[in-house]
């Protein structure tokens, strides 16, 4: 801290589950340096076990105690792992930051006596990570967030604008992950002036359709390349843009409690039902994420987008960047990868971002993204074993 800068991990496991992000990054005043950046996939058991999770109906309350530590051993893994794949001594890691994996949100609350409590459940247990690695860990960020009558998310705008806002360019930085969520930063904008929410599904439906369409043969759709030899139905695509979700005002997030497996087999068996051949089920929820993404542009943010940024693992869908660049035409539709980010490092580097302002008493969240009363510094910190206290 003496010299202004930390290098930090940042660990990221999204609502795909699909394993875990670590990048490394230099970070200080005068901006942002990454290192390093991987992607470790959970052992099939694993993910089997987190899919269990995400419904109330499978899961078990000892997987869920076992699979918190499980979770936090294959973080500690993987940071180690990256260390030694990229020349890079784990000693010289200042601070890791660690979002965890999310198995339960539920952002519109529940009312407990007078009050309606918003609530949120992040596992992969932090004292293992900072016990393992011997590196002071700052995790769970969403809570602090919540606690301050925020949804918890999302939490990646302040990391946006540190990474990308523009004087003369109105940008839209645009996450597709499980879900897509949008960061609007107006040209010449504070961080006050910013708009950020979820706009709905992003890869989530996507591919569980696809999981469905091929038999369990593939889980994803590698470049988009089934839903190009589909054809949209128009008549379920408008049926499914009829969502309420979709009608909501921001500050709003969403999840796999309402676009997960429930919902895409649902509008699978309603589509077989019309005979609506699978890859055109593919090639419409495909649509169903552009055009979400569009129309939440169209009725939430209040100026123009001159350019569109990508990232996520829908950022590699040729398939959907087509559709987009159609539906938000003239933007200019780019990927973080032309910033010198890669695309699929972006959500982990947001939580080392995260985490370095946690360390300095910053608060990182934002109110207006959010709904919260106040900004607030986010985190739970877990000393390392060199760890000197005072922040």
């Amino acid at each position: 801290m003496a010299r202004g800068r930390l290098r930090v991990a940042g660990l990221m496991s999204g609502t795909s589950a699909d394993g875990v992000d670590v990048a490394i990054a230099d970070i200080g005043p005068r901006g942002l340096k990454v290192l390093a950046f991987g992607r470790r996939p959970y052992p099939p058991e694993v993910r089997r076990g987190i899919f269990r999770l995400f419904r109330p109906e499978t899961s078990r309350i000892d997987d869920l105690c076992h699979l918190n530590f499980v979770i936090g051993e294959l973080f500690a893994q993987a940071v180690a792992w990256l260390c030694q794949r990229s020349g890079i001594r784990l000693e010289s890691i200042d601070l890791i930051g660690s979002h965890g994996q999310t198995v339960y949100h539920i952002p519109e609350g529940r009312r407990f006596g007078k009050r309606l409590v918003r609530s949120t459940l992040q596992i992969g247990e932090p004292c293992i990570i900072a016990e393992r690695t011997g590196v002071t860990t700052v995790a769970d960020f969403r809570p602090r967030d919540i606690a301050a009558c925020g949804e918890g998310a999302p939490l990646v705008p302040y990391a946006d604008h540190f990474l990308f806002h523009d004087k003369r360019s109105s940008r839209a930085v645009q996450n597709i992950g499980g879900i897509a969520n949008v960061t609007y930063l107006p040209a010449g904008g504070g961080i006050d002036r910013l708009i950020a929410f979820d706009t709905g599904p992003g890869n989530m439906v996507i591919d569980r359709v696809v999981q469905r369409a091929t038999g369990g043969k593939q889980s994803y759709d590698a470049g988009g390349r089934l839903a190009a030899r589909g054809t949209i139905d128009e008549r379920l695509l408008a049926e499914l843009l009829r969502h309420p979700y979709f009608e909501r005002r921001p500050p709003k997030s969403t999840g796999r409690e309402m676009f997960g497996t429930p919902f895409a087999d649902a509008l699978f068996a309603r589509a077989a039902k019309r005979g609506i051949a699978p890859l055109d089920v593919l090639a419409t929820v495909t649509a169903l994420t552009a055009h979400g993404i569009a129309e939440a542009y169209r009725r939430h943010l209040p100026g123009p987008v001159h350019q569109v940024i990508l990232c996520g693992g829908g950022a590699r869908n040729r398939t959907l960047v087509r559709m987009l660049r159609e539906a938000l035409a003239p933007a200019r539709v780019l990927r973080t990868d032309d910033f010198g980010i890669d695309a699929d490092s972006k959500e982990a580097v947001s939580f080392a971002i995260l985490a370095y302002e946690t360390i300095r008493g910053v608060p990182a969240n934002v109110p207006a993204a959010t709904g919260a009363h106040k900004p607030v510094v986010l985190g739970k910190i877990v000393p390392g074993r060199r760890f000197h206290g005072g922040i």
